[in-house]
C-alpha cells in the first residue's frame, strides 16, 4: 500500500495544494474485465476544419453516428466497459482553441452517455501519426518541449473536466503508444515524461483510476521497462498492447511502412490449411512482392517472409510467439506486486479490411485469434479491450457504418 510519505511526495512533483488535500485511493477505484475500444474518427475532417463547430462537436466523432441503442447492444454482447479514444491534437491546435472548452465537456458528456449505457469507460488521450490533413502527432508531442508542455497542460484539463465523475465508471489513460524506444535514453526520457503527466493528472483528479502505460507503442516490453515505485500511487491500472503475430495481424496494411502492405491471405492459425494450401498462399505474397516492391527490396523482403513464417508455421511456436507479451507482462506485475487485475490490454486485434484494399480477412479466422488472444489475457487474469468497433478493424462495423460479420461479437458473446 501506498505510504503517506510517498503520496505527499507526488503532491510536491505535482506542485498543487489540491493534490495534497485529498489522497488517492488506497486501491484503484476502477475495474474492468471485457471491453472494446470505440472508434476515434470515422470521417478524418482535415485541420483547417477545425475551427468549426459542426465538425468537430459534439466529441469523439462516434457521437454523431452511435445512438444509445448501439452501446446498450455493446452491453449485451458481453462487454463491460469500453475504451474510449480521444484524439487530443484538436485541443492542442490553434484552429480550435475557441473550441476547447466545448470539447473538454463534449467528452465528459461522452462519457456520461457510455455509462448510461450500463458500460465503463476508459477516456483514451489517444494521439495518431502525424501526415496527410494533420500536423501534429505522436512524435511531435514527445520531441517538442513547447508542444510537450501544452499537452501535459490539456491533460489536466481533461482530468479536471473528469473529475467529479464516479471513479468506478470512469478511468483516465495519459497517452497512447508513445513512440520512444524501450531501452537507454529514450526509456528514461518516457519515464521522466510519463512521470509528468501522472503529476499533472493526479493534481486534479483525486479519485480517478489513471492508466500508465509503456514506451516503445504501448508494448509489453516498454511497460517491463517502467519502474511503478516512481509513481507513488496505488490507484492506477497498467496498460499495454499487442498485435501479435504482426505478420498475420497486419495483413495489407499500407500505414506499416514495410512489405505487410503486400501481405495478404496467410491463413490464421497458418497450421489450419494443408500445408500446400499454406505454401501457396505464400508464394502468392512473394509473387505480389515481386510485381509491386521497388526491385533492390525484394530479395530482402521475401528473405524476411519466410523468416517470419517460419517462426509461427506449426502450433507450438504460434502459441509461444502470442504469449510472450502476457508471459513479460505478469513477470513485471508480480516482481513489483501489482495484481493481475490492476493490468489492462488495451488493444488486440485483425485487420479486417485495409482500406482502398479488396482482400478480407475470413470472419472465423479473426474470430478465432480473437478467441486465442483472450484466452491468453484471461489466463493471466487480464482486462482486455478489442481493437475496434469500426474500419479496418472493425468487429461491429465495416466502413460508412456498415454491419461487419457477426463472428467476433458471437464469440465474446459465448465466452463464460
Amino acid at each position: 500500500m501506498t505510504s503517506m510519505l510517498g503520496i505527499f511526495k507526488a503532491c510536491l512533483a505535482a506542485a498543487t495544494l489540491a493534490a495534497c488535500l485529498a489522497f488517492p485511493a488506497a486501491a484503484a477505484s476502477f475495474s474492468a474485465k471485457r471491453g472494446i475500444n470505440l472508434d476515434i474518427w470515422t470521417t478524418w475532417p482535415p485541420e483547417e476544419k477545425w475551427g468549426d463547430p459542426g465538425v468537430l462537436l459534439p466529441f469523439p466523432e462516434w457521437r454523431k453516428f452511435l445512438k444509445a441503442a448501439d452501446l446498450e447492444a455493446l452491453k449485451a454482447d458481453g462487454f463491460d466497459f469500453v475504451r474510449m479514444p480521444v484524439d487530443p491534437v484538436p485541443f492542442l491546435s490553434e484552429r480550435s482553441a475557441d473550441l476547447t472548452e466545448d470539447l473538454l465537456l463534449s467528452v465528459r458528456d461522452s462519457a456520461r452517455l457510455v455509462n448510461a449505457a450500463g458500460l465503463k469507460v476508459v477516456v483514451d488521450m489517444h494521439i495518431v501519426p502525424a501526415g496527410g490533413n494533420r500536423s501534429i502527432g505522436t512524435k511531435e508531442v514527445l520531441a517538442d518541449d513547447a508542444m510537450f508542455d501544452s499537452y501535459v497542460e490539456l491533460l489536466r484539463r481533461m482530468a479536471r473536466t473528469l473529475a467529479t465523475e464516479d471513479p468506478s465508471m470512469v478511468a483516465l489513460e495519459l497517452m497512447n503508444e508513445p513512440t520512444l524506444g524501450c531501452e537507454g535514453a529514450e526509456a528514461k526520457a518516457w519515464a521522466d515524461r510519463l512521470h509528468r503527466l501522472f503529476a499533472a493528472a493526479r493534481a486534479s483528479a483525486t479519485r480517478l483510476t489513471l492508466v500508465l502505460t509503456g514506451a516503445c507503442w504501448s508494448s509489453a516490453e516498454g511497460l517491463a521497462a517502467l519502474d511503478p515505485k516512481a509513481f507513488p500511487d496505488d490507484n492506477l491500472m497498467w496498460g499495454f498492447h499487442a498485435y501479435d503475430p504482426f505478420i498475420l495481424t497486419h495483413q495489407g496494411a499500407t500505414w506499416t511502412g514495410d512489405f505487410i502492405s503486400y501481405v495478404s491471405g496467410i491463413p490464421y492459425p497458418p497450421d489450419s490449411v494443408p500445408r500446400e494450401t499454406l505454401d501457396a498462399a505464400i508464394a502468392r505474397v512473394k509473387a505480389t512482392i515481386d510485381a509491386e516492391a521497388p526491385w533492390s527490396k525484394r530479395a530482402g523482403e521475401k528473405s524476411y517472409l519466410d523468416e517470419l513464417m517460419g517462426e509461427i508455421d506449426t502450433r507450438e511456436k504460434l502459441n509461444a510467439a502470442m504469449e510472450k507479451p502476457f508471459a513479460t507482462v505478469a513477470a513485471w506485475a508480480k516482481k513489483n506486486g501489482i495484481g493481475p487485475e490492476d493490468i489492462l490490454f488495451g488493444e488486440f486485434g485483425m485487420i479486417r479490411q485495409e482500406y482502398n484494399k479488396s482482400y478480407i480477412a475470413p470472419a472465423d479466422q479473426r474470430a478465432a485469434y480473437y478467441r486465442d488472444m483472450i484466452a491468453h489475457a484471461e489466463k493471466h487474469g487480464f482486462a482486455w479491450s478489442i481493437w475496434s468497433y469500426g474500419g479496418a478493424f472493425g468487429v461491429v462495423e465495416e466502413f460508412g457504418g456498415k454491419k461487419a460479420e457477426p463472428n467476433v461479437l458471437d464469440m465474446v458473446k459465448g465466452l463464460r
